[in-house]
């Protein structure tokens, strides 16, 4: 039988829902959520201000490029990450923003990366309003989840609070121009990749064209089911769960629009700079050893930055 992925009902009681996550995790690392909580017209509004954004003219986008923010905050052209080092660079533009941090606070007086201002376009005055409204429903969620996600290893619910302090938080918009007829076998609108965080939330429209790699090996369509998100886990919970749960890799092609952009909002959670991630001591079976050596959550995320920017 061919591999899906799963539906999570989260009106469900904790324990059953934690079971689905845990199953969901030891294999794809992907699953979506119904009855998440998000409203419904919240979500419609930040796709529609996504469009706008996008619409805006080129040099507008360009004038609050994220190369001018220490923060990694603005906009992104086409072409600019390339997530697959094998493949073309991604044929996606997009636009960075998060939580605000001032001057004075203390991750960015010391510099850390993924604290910061945002930049947004003087075109779309009403544009931080929508995207702070929607950053402060996605961290609600993603704080539940990640509850849950304790819970389905059998923690206590309130194990990763501690790492939550001051998190590390984007809201990614994003627009992928069609896949051209003739494009090359390696083009893709994201390239194969694993998400670097801890979590992430993704809302997207209509037209599809995210693909995850299911533990077979197989691609499977992760295709748009109206009333939910797709979750999927990142890099930081095979380290935290040593290997128990995966990061699955997965890709983007603009197949199925009829010739017209696909717009998505991927919502990234991960924990504190300065948390530090390693397995944790139940995930080590007895005679197994750790499978990854301890590092900084901020450290990491600022590795893969550099990566796939060519940022020094």
């Amino acid at each position: 039988m061919a591999l899906k992925i799963p539906v999570i009902d989260l009106r469900a009681d904790s324990a059953r829902v934690a079971a689905q996550m845990r199953e969901a995790a030891m294999a794809s690392g992907f699953f979506y959520v119904s009855h998440h909580g998000v409203a419904q017209p919240l979500i419609d509004a930040q796709m529609a201000m996504t469009q706008r954004f996008f619409d805006l003219p080129q040099a507008d986008k360009d004038r609050i490029s994220l190369r001018h923010s220490r923060a990694m905050r603005g906009y992104e052209g086409l072409g600019e990450q390339t997530l697959d080092a094998a493949a073309k660079p991604d044929l996606k533009e997009s636009f960075y923003c998060g939580l605000y941090s001032d001057d004075q606070h203390p991750y960015v007086q010391k510099g850390y990366q993924s604290y910061g201002a945002n930049h947004w376009p003087e075109q779309l005055p009403e544009m931080a309003a929508q995207c702070e409204a929607y950053i402060a429903a996605m961290l609600a969620l993603v704080q539940r989840l990640m509850q849950l996600l304790a819970l389905s290893l059998q923690l206590p619910e309130d194990f990763f609070k501690a790492t939550a302090g001051d998190p590390m938080v984007t809201l990614r918009l994003l627009r992928y121009p069609p896949q051209p007829p003739d494009a090359s076998a390696d083009t893709f609108g994201a390239g194969t990749h694993t998400d670097w965080g801890a979590m992430t939330l993704l809302a997207q429209d209509a037209h599809g064209g995210l693909e995850v790699c299911m533990p077979d090996g197989t691609w499977v369509a992760a295709t748009p089911m109206a009333g939910t998100l797709v979750v999927n886990l990142g890099d930081m919970i095979p380290r935290w769960t040593n290997d128990l749960y995966h990061s699955n890799p997965h890709r983007v092609r603009n197949l199925h629009s009829g010739g017209l952009p696909r717009y998505s909002i991927p919502f990234f959670y991960s924990p504190d700079y300065e948390t530090r991630v390693e397995p944790i001591a139940s995930c080590i079976p007895p005679g197994r050893v750790a499978r990854y050596a301890a590092c900084s959550a901020g450290e990491h995320l600022r590795e893969m930055y550099r990566k796939t920017y060519g940022l020094a």
